[in-house]
C-alpha cells in the first residue's frame, strides 16, 4: 500500500477578483497556508520523499508577497491558485496528488488530477 506525506507552508500574497458579482473586488491580501499531497513506495532508506527538499522548493516557488493576479494571469481564484502550484510542484516531485489552498481558516480549495469519486 502507498504511503502519503503532507508538507504545509504558508505565505502572504494579494489579489482582487476581476468579476466578483458584476464588479471589481478591492485589492486585499492573505495569508494562505498551502498543503501538498505526495503518495507512493517508501525508498531504500525508508521515505516517500524528503521533507526538507519539498519545503525548500515550496519556498522557492509560492509568490510571497506578491500580486496573484500578475502570476495566474487574471482570475486570481484560490482554485486557479491551487492548480498553479500542483503543476509547478509536479515539475520537481512527481509524487504529488494533490494541492490544497487555504485562503483563511474556514475557506480552501484544492487540486488533483484524479477523478473524484463522484464522477466514477
Amino acid at each position: 500500500m502507498p504511503y502519503r506525506v503532507k508538507v504545509i507552508r504558508e505565505f502572504s500574497a494579494a489579489h482582487f477578483l476581476e468579476r466578483y458579482k458584476g464588479r471589481s473586488e478591492p485589492l486585499h491580501g492573505h495569508n494562505y497556508r498551502v498543503e501538498v499531497v505526495l503518495e507512493g513506495e517508501v525508498n531504500d532508506e525508508g521515505y516517500l520523499v524528503d521533507f526538507l527538499e519539498v519545503n525548500s522548493y515550496l519556498k522557492e516557488i509560492l509568490p510571497e508577497h506578491r500580486m496573484l493576479n500578475d502570476i495566474l494571469g487574471g482570475a486570481s481564484t484560490t482554485e486557479r491558485l491551487a492548480r498553479w502550484i500542483y503543476e509547478r510542484v509536479k515539475e520537481r516531485f512527481p509524487q504529488v496528488v494533490e494541492v490544497w489552498v487555504w485562503e483563511t481558516g474556514k475557506f480552501a480549495a484544492s487540486y488533483t488530477e484524479r477523478k473524484s469519486i463522484t464522477s466514477l
